[in-house]
């Protein structure tokens, strides 16, 4: 009877250590597949990325011999541009600047710790070197600012100087209507992951954008207007001047409103006594339904996920209705680690897990940073595989389309997104259309991910069409 006990515990450990063992391979397969993708140019250029030094995606100089890159992704942020208190540029630096490690300069800490990198599941130790390793910060950022994607230009040419990768998003304010279920109705946040060359249909997502965002503005006043009638005889021209010229005001800046007048000691206050779902100063929008974002944000050509689920007082019923839907995922870790309801939430709906600190930039140590959340690359790698065949068919999507029917605004719209607006500004794509469909595919897809047929037919299409720093040109041979 004594012996059992053991020989089980033994199996056991023999089994765990198995399992580990198992799970290794497979993180270090997804991490290479994951380089491949943020480091995409050197994938596509040939070589040996791994000892090669090369322009990386945004032109920065990367020297993978000399220090391996920690590849940290940040899924969730946001700028001046909603409530942010960061510009797009600020914003991008503070996530470059992040994550800079001074590594043990010992031979046999050296050796441990490059043991362990190699093995290890999470981005934050992807490889170690004595000493300082440069730009180790935030390499993956993804911007989704509420209810627009102003900010991704900035944030873009932010990218080319500090050597991040950026992931174009928006977090599209919704309402969740009960229905037959029951429970009350619930604001629900999705964000949603677009290609670098943007959304497809781009006009249809900004004029549902441009709605939401009209309804802010009456939302805020809304809450201003509940807050006089609380005796705070808070003043519209101050919140709208926290919140800046062009951007639609949100709860945050109305906290920020109340502090400034002192009618509060700090947001968290602001929140907890007035602005909290459902309390006294609260106030709706004319934000759409949940399912509607989430139909739209796919058929644009993006990855749609459920934002902060632990904020809602229904997940299961909201979870359920967004599925349906097509809803791709669910956010699940937060800084202080991943959340097993959710994560079994996802598991039961069959929806990737992801996660971001939602970065606002107020400040206190309440707040997540950019690059807090640790993300294993296990979770980024299935997180690419769902999205990159989904941003591959929208990429083909709008060169196709502006292929068929080249036009300056189908042009801007491609420009827009990618690194094709820093090669205008140097004259660079002078030859012709080739230049530009080269230029896009080089960037933003994988050498497997390039031989499509459809993208050889684009570029026979445009190979006489003739495009520079002034536009558009007539094939050479019409008159």
């Amino acid at each position: 009877m004594g012996g059992s006990p053991k020989k089980t515990s033994s199996v056991k450990k023999k089994e765990k250590k198995n399992n580990k063992k198992k799970m290794t391979i497979e993180q270090s397969t997804a991490y290479r597949r994951v380089s491949e993708w943020v480091f995409l140019d050197q994938s596509s250029i040939g070589g040996s990325p791994a000892s090669s030094t090369r322009d990386d995606d945004f032109g920065v100089l990367v020297n993978h011999a000399k220090c391996s890159e920690k590849l940290v992704f940040e899924l969730h942020s946001h700028s001046i541009c909603s409530d942010g208190f960061l510009s797009p540029f600020k914003l991008v630096e503070r996530a470059h600047n992040n994550g800079h490690v001074a590594l043990p300069n010992s031979v046999a800490a050296f050796k441990l710790l490059a043991f362990v990198s190699t093995f290890y599941a999470d981005f934050h130790v992807a490889g170690i070197k004595g000493g300082t390793c440069p730009a180790q910060g935030v390499k993956v950022l993804a911007l989704t600012d509420h209810d627009t994607m102003s900010g991704i230009p900035e944030a873009l040419d932010a990218a080319h100087k500090f050597g991040i990768k950026i992931i174009p998003g928006v977090e599209v304010s919704s309402i969740y209507h009960p229905r037959e279920e029951a429970g009350s109705e619930e604001p629900v946040h999705i964000l949603a992951y677009y290609s670098s060359c943007g959304p497809t249909r781009s006009e249809d997502l900004e004029k549902f954008l441009a709605n939401i965002r009209d309804g802010r503005f009456l939302r805020a006043k809304n809450m201003v207007s509940k807050l006089n009638k609380l005796k705070f005889p808070l003043k519209w021209e101050q919140v709208a001047k926290i919140a800046g010229t062009g951007v639609a005001p949100g709860r945050l800046h109305v906290a920020r409103a109340m502090v400034e007048a002192g009618y509060v000691e700090n947001l968290k206050q602001a929140f907890a006594r007035y602005l909290h779902d459902g309390g006294p100063a609260y106030s709706t929008g004319s934000e759409p339904l949940a399912e509607e974002a989430v139909q739209l944000i796919c058929k644009t050509g993006g990855v749609a996920v459920l934002a902060h689920p632990w904020a809602l007082k229904n997940p299961v019923a909201v979870v359920r209705r967004l599925k349906d839907a097509g809803l791709h995922g669910i956010e699940v870790y937060r800084s202080d680690g991943k959340l097993a309801v959710y994560s079994d939430l996802a598991d039961a709906y069959d929806l990737i897990k992801i996660g971001g600190s939602d970065f606002h930039g107020r400040g206190g140590h309440s707040e997540s940073d950019l690059g807090s959340v640790s993300l294993p690359v296990l979770v980024v790698h299935e997180f690419l595989r769902t999205a990159r065949p989904i941003w591959c068919g929208a990429i083909r999507g709008i060169l196709e389309t502006y292929a068929e029917d080249p036009s300056q605004s189908k042009l801007d719209q491609i420009m827009k997104f990618g690194k094709t607006r820093r090669a205008f500004k140097g004259g660079a794509l002078a030859k012709g259309s080739n230049d530009l469909i080269d230029l896009c595919l080089s960037s933003w897809l994988t050498n497997e991910e390039r031989q499509d047929s459809v993208f050889e037919a684009i570029k026979l299409k445009l190979s006489r069409m003739s495009i520079n720093a002034e536009g558009i040109q007539s094939p050479s041979g019409d008159k």
